[in-house]
């Protein structure tokens, strides 16, 4: 009974003339924005869709360009017919079922409800884990009985998908140098092992020199940004996903960044800003964190606990779905209906020189 009664008080005692009403308004679940399908290649979607688990792409052949002079004999050069492939082998489920009787009795429609929530489960899932695999990262599996919303990219991969696209590329199918790290800021003189994160603090309005122990957002973004210059990425089509830590800081560095008044235009799909030094900008959760992630304070030896960043052009990473389905059927051993999906996808890194990540703490 939600209402007070003075002592002694015996009209209607048992407060049963105040029933608990439930809402037929559910209170839905904040849910985070994919962002794999903006910033990856989907080209080969059609050629896996109906039939077959796996593409052969070839790539372009190199030619080589010689010197000639009059009378130079010409000497041909044999072309390479060199692929690689993109193999459709990760799936995930789920499935679930509502006993006859709670339908019946229930002021709500939770088979609804848990469909939804359950479709925003498997795209979330797939962006998570494509996430970690184009930053060279692979996801921990979940525990026993756990969700899979525990499950976080914080294991450095070392499974080739396919073949690799580029034979230089290490077992996680990324380019060495195109990973950044400590040693590739010379401004940071602090103590440590170069192949540690690196420490990041925002430059302060009024601040007159760089510091020599942590390196800017901005430094770090027009790092990838040279790097990728330098591979003759096509300055179309680049984007970057960020972590919330990172992007404040960002803030905290210039609050114009990020303002509307200056391009920004708020959070759609995970879309923050369409041109940073010459990139959408994307913020994800879905980002990989290693130990207790990015927002471990630390200015050296911060090799446990980071956070990982990742850039790259549109024609970087590949992703196609085979099997997106949802559907229900009757329990043959109860009265209930039973509701399951699944969902089979394959990614593949077609060029890792397009591909730009880098392992930072807030310092």
């Amino acid at each position: 009974m939600a209402f007070a009664s003075v002592s002694g008080y015996g009209n209607l005692p048992n407060g049963n003339f105040s029933p608990v009403i439930y809402s037929k308004q559910v209170q839905l679940a904040f849910r985070k924005s994919a962002v794999a399908n903006a910033i990856t290649n989907n080209d080969y979607f059609g050629e896996i869709a109906n039939q077959g688990d796996t593409v052969r792409i070839m790539k372009e052949p190199e030619v080589t360009v010689n010197e000639y002079a009059r009378g130079k004999t010409i000497a041909t050069q044999d072309l390479d017919d060199t692929d690689f492939q993109l193999v459709v082998d990760k799936a995930n489920y789920f499935a679930f079922k509502l006993d006859d009787i709670e339908e019946a009795h229930s002021h709500i429609d939770f088979m609804q409800l848990a469909t939804d929530r359950a479709a925003y489960r498997l795209a979330d899932q797939m962006d998570k884990e494509v996430l970690g695999y184009l930053s060279g990262y692979k996801l921990t599996p979940a525990t026993a009985g756990s969700p899979t919303e525990d499950e976080v990219a914080d294991t450095v991969n070392d499974t080739v998908s396919g073949t690799k696209a580029d034979s230089g590329a290490g077992s996680d199918e990324l380019l060495a140098a195109n990973k950044l790290n400590k040693g590739d800021f010379g401004n940071i003189t602090t103590s440590g092992a170069d192949d540690h994160s690196i420490p990041v603090a925002p430059r302060l309005t009024g601040a007159t020199s760089v510091s020599a122990s942590t390196a800017t957002p901005l430094q770090i973004i027009a790092r990838m940004g040279r790097l990728l210059d330098q591979q003759n990425v096509d300055t179309r089509g680049r984007w970057i996903v960020l972590d919330p830590i990172f992007v404040e800081m960002l803030k905290d560095e210039d609050s114009r960044v990020l303002n509307a008044d200056f391009g920004g235009s708020g959070l759609m799909n995970g879309l923050v800003l369409n041109n940073l030094h010459g990139f959408r900008v994307y913020v994800s959760n879905n980002l990989p964190s290693v130990g207790t992630g990015a927002g471990t304070a630390g200015t050296a030896n911060q090799n446990t606990n980071y956070g990982v960043i990742v850039a790259g052009h549109d024609s970087a990473v590949a992703t196609a779905e085979q099997i997106n389905k949802v559907e229900s059927y009757r329990d043959p051993d109860s009265f209930a209906d039973i509701v399951r999906g699944m969902h089979l996808y394959g990614r593949k890194i077609l060029r890792p020189e397009a591909l730009v990540s880098a392992k930072y703490n807030a310092a």
